[in-house]
């Protein structure tokens, strides 16, 4: 009669490094498929496109105009 903790079949023994490999594929995995939903549709590319300046290029912060813009005063 086997005792209360066995099981039937024998533990399998995987070594640290095939875990390891598993994991690291996982992960790539995991970071293939969030760059496929990612090149979808990146939330608010619309906006940030346009509050930069059409002149030099440089993001615009606040509501005023572009430091490229204001005229210079001594």
């Amino acid at each position: 009669m086997p005792s209360p903790g066995s099981r039937s079949a024998p533990p399998s023994r995987v070594s640290a490094s095939e875990v390891i490999v598993k994991i690291v594929i996982l992960f790539l995995v995991g970071m293939g498929v969030m760059a496929m939903f990612g090149k979808l549709r990146f939330p608010g590319q619309k906006k940030l496109a346009s509050a930069k300046c059409p002149k030099c290029g440089r993001f615009r912060i606040g509501k005023g105009p572009c430091p490229c813009r204001k005229g210079k005063t001594k």
